[in-house]
């Protein structure tokens, strides 16, 4: 639609597409709540008030809020494709997300983006992207690939990517690293944002790290933290996701004067969560039921991210805006009815409605190259101690302990009964044939192995396990899949999730996705696992950035020393 045409359509001398008549709009400019009729044209706002319209839709009184917008999300934790994730969440009324791309990144450099970007075409949502800015997170680990302030650069033009992603290397900007330097400068120079993630950074290390040009943090966990950052001139996101969540802790900063420079996001949902709880539309509604204002909660879940990311055609219900709407009849239980995406019904009472297409499958390139011949998966005994890998329930941290070796035949081995089962790390990127071997409590496991590809952030494939030959036979069950999670007893594979887009995703819907989820992690019950997920505890095993004690390809860190420490004492 021409310009001319619009303006002509908006001054009524020209027929709109459709008029939505008797909302309740929800003005997150102003934060009233009006009945209007809303006209829309070629997928725009162009007026309220009396149109003439080729289709006319009553709203009945509902309320209309813009469609929502999670600023920060990692579309690979939902171990679907960016088709599968955008047909789940759209009809919880999400209808843009800004990801970023920084798990494929790890695994596939370049090719991971330009997958990521070309997947996001034609879809029936808007999905834009920021840029991965620590790959590799870590120098102690084999990631899949490196991304330098040089390979970056091409990417900052494009009209999908909005900013930086989350500057996890906070260290390297307070000491002036050079090289993240370089992407903090030509991301400057381009105009886009820059975005933060610095955990419990405070003082004048948070002055030097904002001084970089840095503006929003999804990581603050109280809110003495948010309300220092906040004082300082950063944006906060306020994350509710699967492995973190901080919203009740958070509550207290949020006020008319503060909410104007938050937002909610999710950064990390499994399949499990997204299909239990919802996505953006549970979080405003956990908000609300917790005492924030209705409209100012939804006004973080639209303006706000759209005003921070300079997305000027998404956030609200206004003229020359996306029509881009959420319906609902509850203000302060919002529950989605009716979601459209400029201008079309894309979903309707929690389900994608008939006609919207699926665009193509994208081809991804092999991300599966492990090393060829068997895995030594043997430990010879260099002492009677070892260090041990304690799991905190339902955390990525861990803790760590020294117990004594169980040997047999001069090589140290499982001990299910005292729950020491070994634990293993297989680089799968470059064929290098790096093995990191330790022990980890916790799993509970009495028989049988584990393995999955989802192994944060290089993503090598990981497995723990009683004996050596399951290990081997659930790492082997991964690599033919392609990627994935296997769960193996006495040779046999029980159950599996096959993960084929760079061992993180399946093309296959959630709903899918979750059944397979569901039979693998009760596979793993049925060995003798204790913890609610097995195999999300055993991808944050591999995280050298998180304390206290990691396994990586190339060995055991002591990451508050951030150091290779020996296996045993």
């Amino acid at each position: 639609m021409t310009l001319e045409k619009s303006i002509q359509i908006a001054r009524g001398e020209k027929s709109a597409d459709l008029l939505i008549t008797h909302a309740r709009l929800v003005n997150v400019f102003n934060g009233d709540i009006e009945t209007r009729d809303i006209a829309v044209a070629d997928g725009n706002i162009v007026g309220f008030g009396a149109y003439d319209a080729k289709e006319i839709i009553d709203a009945g009184g509902m309320y209309v809020a813009p469609g929502f917008i999670d600023p920060h999300v990692h579309i690979e934790s939902a171990m679907v494709s960016v088709t599968e994730f955008a047909r789940a969440v759209l009809p919880f009324g999400t209808t843009t997300v800004v990801a970023d791309p920084h798990e494929i990144a790890n695994v596939l450099g370049q090719k991971g983006i330009d997958y990521m970007l070309a997947s996001g075409k034609k879809q029936p949502m808007n999905i834009y992207f920021t840029l991965p800015s620590c790959v590799p997170a870590t120098r102690m680990e084999t990631s899949g690939a490196e991304l330098t302030a040089a390979d970056l650069l091409p990417y900052l033009p494009h009209e999908r990517i909005v900013a930086l992603a989350e500057m996890m290397n906070f260290p390297g900007v307070i000491c002036g690293d050079s090289q993240v330097l370089a992407k903090i400068e030509h991301t400057q120079k381009s105009g886009k944002r820059i975005d933060g993630h610095a955990p419990g950074v405070s003082g004048k290390e948070l002055y030097a790290y904002l001084s970089a040009g840095i503006s929003s943090d999804h990581e603050c966990t109280t809110a003495a933290e948010a309300l220092e950052k906040l004082a300082a001139g950063m944006h906060i996101m306020v994350r509710e996701g699967t492995c973190a969540r901080n919203l009740q802790a958070l509550l207290p900063v949020i006020n008319q004067q503060t909410c104007r420079r938050m937002m909610w996001c999710t950064d990390d949902r499994h399949p499990h969560d997204l299909l239990q709880e919802g996505h953006i539309d549970s979080i405003v509604r956990a908000a609300i039921k917790a005492g924030i204002d209705p409209v100012s909660a939804i006004q973080m879940a639209t303006i706000h991210p759209a005003s921070y990311y300079g997305l000027r055609h998404q956030g609200a219900v206004a003229p020359g805006r996306l029509a881009d709407l959420v319906f609902f009849a509850d203000i302060r239980h919002p529950v989605v009815e009716k979601v459209f995406c400029r201008g079309r019904l894309v979903a309707e009472n929690g389900t994608m409605v008939s006609g919207v297409d699926r665009p193509a499958f994208v081809d991804v390139p092999a991300s599966m190259n492990p090393a060829a011949g068997g895995i030594d998966f043997s430990i010879p005994a260099e002492s009677e101690e070892i260090r041990v890998i304690d799991i905190v329930p339902d955390q990525v941290m861990t803790r760590q302990s020294i117990e004594p070796a169980k040997i047999l035949d001069g090589r140290v081995v499982s001990d299910p009964q005292r729950d020491l089962l070994k634990l293993a790390v297989v680089e799968r990127h470059h064929g290098t044939g790096n093995v990191g071997l330790a022990f980890a409590r916790g799993f509970g496991l009495k028989q049988g192995a584990l393995a999955s590809s989802v192994a944060h952030d290089s993503h090598n494939i990981i497995g723990v396990g009683v004996d050596d030959a399951d290990m081997d036979a659930a790492c082997r069950a991964v690599v033919q899949m392609g990627g994935g999670l296997a769960v193996v007893k006495a040779g046999e594979v029980l159950a599996r999730v096959p993960l084929p887009i760079a061992g993180l995703m399946s093309p296959e819907p959630l709903v899918k996705v979750k059944e397979q989820l569901d039979s693998v992690i009760q596979a793993a019950r049925d060995l003798g696992a204790v913890l609610k997920d097995p195999f999300m505890t055993l991808s944050f095993l591999a995280l050298p950035v998180i304390p206290d004690l990691k396994l990586t390809d190339l060995g055991l860190v002591d990451v508050s020393a951030f150091k290779f420490v020996s296996l045993f004492v």
